[in-house]
């Protein structure tokens, strides 16, 4: 057997999977990435969702700096082909109305293989598609190595690696691992939430889709074969165009083109990825639209916890489904204009990389899950339980994210769920599952419920999780100790923190100051090291706003308690002339200045205690 060594191994190359070899690789580390599709990209590219599932201030804030990277590179791509509104900084090539940024799965797929270019070329990172896990090798509650085996056959390859990630679309390395899994719902009793069940129901994993994209023709006949299965699912489905309430609690029926009033634009723009209007039509003669609908959700059967037999028998299910659908919007959906029918729709299958015009893969919206060392729940994001603008604060704090939860029910009783959270972090405690000490959890695997999972399953989220899963394997190595160590270590934790700030990964909320800001690493750390608070009520810091001496008073007393200092720094400089008998006394003189804003004394202030500390970076507990 061929043996392959790094220093991190990396099970999925979507999202998180990526996300997580570029800062272990920026980071110095070797790595393998293996993914089991042709594509990497994950949800964003090999399961189709490249309609980006964002919030609302993602374009400035809320993103890590190499997500940024990644939409402004497919911007520029779009940009270059365009005619229209190619200045505009928010620029969509599509113009849909779920999204800020959608495009073509491809094109996902190349931005993200140019970010991984560099490292590819060296050979720091291994790049190992269409290889599927098969099995690990566990001793005394450390993985000593992984092994794959390519998806149509062959030899299989033994990776050994100090530190493993899984970041795959399933958790398939945890059970692998031999670590405690989690799937379903959890029971209330268990969670304390008010939306799980009284019971649990580990069944009850989110229904899987298979989207597929399609151009609008006109005067052209697409129609496909009629699938298997089609009148069961027409019925049972239902296949449909209504989404959502009204106000009176009535269904909202959107039309195709036209936008139904109450509605936030038409089904066809909904997840719209090219408006050709804007583009030359030699490369764009028709608009392209993503469909990943209610209509498409399967909810027959999971992936997981079912033998092979049954798992090939749900993803067939789940292709006639979605190919169902694609034949009731050509025959059956109710036209704008009246009759039945949009035969004009055009299957594009070398867009998804797929002879069917399927995702290879189907978007995944629940993962195994570990049973981590901190678990977030309901109760710590939910907004009618978090009444302050931000959810719960976690000192640990290695990534944030802002999305509903939104459950997309399973088979059986489940109902669907979408309520609204607070801006949310998540806890390094998170990442780690028991009973493994070598093992992270780098995707929508991580230690969520059923529940909050709805929340944490999105595009940027699952990003800013790989990257702090990257960063956290790649830290645990510099000091040669474990990922758990770090966590238990308060200097080793915040060493990790700080260098995650520094290279662009936002911590805390606060929407006003984002990466290009010169003191965003500053106020990133000072706020998870509890040296700074936030107003309760606003998620905005006002960087420019003029420093009053009671803030800075308050920011040095907690400065001065987090480095042992018990004394009132503030009120002891400012009577004294003489020289400051530490440097935090010499920054309450600074305080007093009527030209000092909150930003300048806070990124004097991190200055000074990283000059304390001598380097952050080599404290240990």
């Amino acid at each position: 057997m061929h043996i392959l060594q790094s220093d991190i191994f990396i099970a999925g190359g979507g999202l998180g999977g990526c996300a997580a070899a570029l800062r272990a690789a920026e980071w110095g580390c070797t790595v393998i990435l293996a993914e089991a599709c042709d594509w990497i990209g994950g949800q964003a590219v090999s399961q189709g969702v490249s309609a980006l599932d964002e919030h609302e201030w993602i374009e400035t804030f809320g993103g890590t700096a190499s997500y940024y990277r990644f939409r402004s590179a497919i911007r520029r791509h779009y940009r270059s082909l365009a005619l229209q509104d190619k200045d505009n900084p928010h620029f969509n090539p599509g113009g849909c109305w779920v999204s800020r940024l959608a495009f073509e799965p491809p094109v996902g797929l190349a931005v993200l293989q140019g970010m991984l270019a560099p490292y590819l070329r060296t050979g720091q990172v291994q790049l190992l598609t269409r290889h599927g896990l098969r099995r690990a090798r566990v001793e005394r509650e450390r993985i000593r190595e992984v092994i794959l085996a390519p998806e149509e056959g062959g030899a299989e390859l033994a990776c050994r690696s100090a530190c493993y990630i899984d970041a795959s679309e399933l958790g398939d390395l945890l059970p692998l691992a031999g670590v405690p899994v989690v799937t379903g719902a959890e029971a209330r009793s268990d969670t304390g939430e008010p939306h799980a069940p009284a019971e649990a129901h580990p069944e009850w994993m989110q229904s899987f889709t298979f989207p597929f994209i399609v151009a609008f023709c006109p005067g052209e006949n697409h129609t496909i074969p009629k699938p298997p299965g089609y009148e069961e699912n027409r019925l049972h489905q239902p296949y449909s165009l209504a989404a959502g309430k009204g106000a009176q609690g009535r269904p909202l029926i959107y039309r195709v083109f036209a936008q139904t009033p109450g509605t936030p634009g038409s089904f066809w723009t909904y997840r719209r990825l090219i408006e050709a209007e804007k583009f030359r039509p030699e490369i764009y003669p028709h608009d392209l639209s993503l469909i990943n609908w209610h209509s498409n959700d399967y909810r027959g059967a999971p992936l997981v916890g079912v033998s092979a037999a049954a798992r090939r028998q749900a993803l067939a299910g789940a292709r006639a489904l979605s190919l169902g659908f694609l034949y009731w919007l050509q025959t059956e959906a109710p036209r704008d204009e009246g009759g039945l029918g949009y035969p004009e729709l055009q299957l594009r299958p070398e867009l998804m990389g797929s002879a069917d015009g399927l995702a290879q893969f189907p978007y995944i919206r629940e993962s195994r899950r570990i049973a981590a060392l901190t678990r977030l729940c309901e109760q710590d994001i939910a907004a009618e339980m978090q009444p302050h603008a931000r959810a719960r604060l976690f000192s640990d704090s290695v990534a944030i994210g802002n999305y509903w939860i939104d459950i997309h029910k399973s088979g059986g009783e489940e109902a669907d769920l979408f309520s609204d959270t607070r801006p949310f972090q998540i806890p390094l405690g998170a990442l780690l599952p028991r009973g493994c000490t070598n093992l992270i959890a780098g995707a929508k695997n991580i230690g969520t419920t059923h529940i909050t999972n709805g929340a944490c399953r999105l595009h940027p989220v699952e990003w800013a999780i790989g990257e702090a899963a990257g960063a956290l394997a790649a830290e645990s190595l510099r000091r040669q100790c474990t990922p758990v160590e770090i966590h238990a270590r308060p200097a080793a934790r915040l060493a990790l923190q700080l260098r995650m700030a520094e290279s662009g990964t936002p911590l805390f909320w606060f929407i006003d100051v984002g990466q290009t800001h010169p003191a965003f690493a500053a106020l990133q750390w000072l706020a998870v090291a509890g040296i700074i608070t936030a107003e309760p009520e606003s998620l905005l810091f006002n960087p420019e706003a003029q420093l009053d001496a009671e803030t800075a008073s308050a920011w040095l007393e907690a400065a001065g308690e987090w480095w042992g200092i018990r004394q009132r720094v503030w009120p002891r400089a400012a009577a004294k002339a003489e020289r400051p008998w530490h440097p935090l006394a010499a920054l309450a003189q600074d305080g007093s200045q009527k030209d000092m804003t909150r930003a300048r004394f806070a990124l004097a202030l991190f200055e000074s205690i990283k000059g304390l500390l001598h380097s952050l970076h080599e404290a240990h507990a």
